[in-house]
């Protein structure tokens, strides 16, 4: 293991700041939330039902579309274009010079993915690989313990870094065993259909487990139509009105699935006191939030806040309610078994 250095030493104590000012700071001027990633692009789609589904349950509203076509390679390609820039500590400006975590956050924020600012935060954001050998182009490798360096993997055992002052951005053999190696981007797809099936209906046969669940085979039918597990319909409905078809929110949402009455209209529910357009339209709607989030409290926050503050704040908006919504549900689907 090679000492820290004198740049790392600086690097360190950046992260250690940090702590105390917990907001990184995207490259865009944006903020990160520390030790989550985000996803997002410049998605199009029908921007009626886009308004519609930020704005569900009085949200706010965003046109920001999630990506999940980027690839480790195009890391890879992208993290290449900054070559030859000197590395300059703290900064995040490609004309003036990266350190190392900068490269890192810049090539992937190119791709539309964000993370957090500093190298010990990079070191925690998406899956662990358990190592090198099982490394591939685009991984985050961390270095130092605690951790002051990062890079990005190219595969052959080099990785692209902005190794200290006095040196630049440059391809590199990978010289220590990492300690973390952080997985972002090459299994996205991967991990969006294990989510994905963790809340679709393996077998969907008489009420899928619902027996005795009002509506029981109205979440069925729902869940079939819309590749949502039945359970965890019943389960939002149990939250959102108690089973009651009839329930109106102090805010004006209506029905078994609480829908605003835009929300309901953008989603073709012409009634959403009818219980069987209420089920439907609340399917369409989780569907729709499963495949934009790709995990079950993103979709389920953003069912109660909006897409757009799910967006907007990087993960579950500190609305208090959202914050108690999300856990109230899931309890309930897990007391439904699912």
């Amino acid at each position: 293991m090679t000492l820290m250095g004198v740049s790392g030493v600086l690097s360190r104590i950046q992260d250690i700041q940090s702590q105390f000012n917990p907001g990184a700071i995207n490259p865009d001027g944006s903020t990160v939330v520390p030790g989550t990633v985000t996803m997002s692009g410049g998605g199009g789609g029908d921007s009626d039902f886009a308004s519609l589904l930020d704005n569900a349950n009085g949200g706010a509203s965003s046109t920001t579309g999630a990506n999940g076509s980027v690839t480790g390679d195009a890391v890879v390609s992208d993290a290449k274009k900054y070559l030859g820039i000197p590395y300059v500590f703290g900064s995040t400006d490609p004309g003036k010079g990266l350190d190392c975590s900068s490269l890192v956050q810049r090539a992937y924020a190119d791709l539309g993915i964000q993370l957090p600012r500093n190298s010990w935060e990079q070191a925690k954001a998406g899956q662990p690989v358990a190592s090198l050998a099982d490394a591939k182009p685009g991984d985050i490798l961390a270095f130092g313990s605690p951790v002051h360096h990062v890079g990005i993997y190219l595969g052959d055992n080099q990785m692209i870094a902005a190794p200290h002052t006095g040196d630049h951005v440059k391809i590199q053999k990978v010289y220590e065993q990492p300690a973390a190696i952080r997985r972002v981007v090459t299994d996205a797809a991967a991990v969006a259909a294990q989510n994905l099936a963790a809340v679709r209906p393996a077998v969907l046969q008489g009420t899928g487990g619902l027996a005795g669940v009002p509506y029981g085979d109205l979440f069925v039918k729902a869940g079939t139509k819309y590749g949502v597990s039945p359970k965890l319909l019943a389960a939002v409905a149990k939250v959102e009105s108690g089973y009651d078809p009839h329930a109106v929110s102090g805010v004006g949402a209506r029905g078994l699935m609480q829908l605003m009455p835009s929300t309901a209209k953008g989603l073709g529910v012409d009634d959403a006191f009818d219980p069987e357009q209420a089920i439907l339209g609340g399917a369409k709607l989780l569907a729709h939030n499963l495949r934009e989030f790709k995990s079950l409290p993103l979709a389920l926050a953003a069912y109660n806040a909006g897409g757009g503050a799910v967006k907007k704040y990087g993960g579950i908006p500190p609305f208090a309610e959202t914050q108690a919504y999300v856990p109230k549900v899931q309890r309930a689907l897990a007391a439904l078994g699912g």
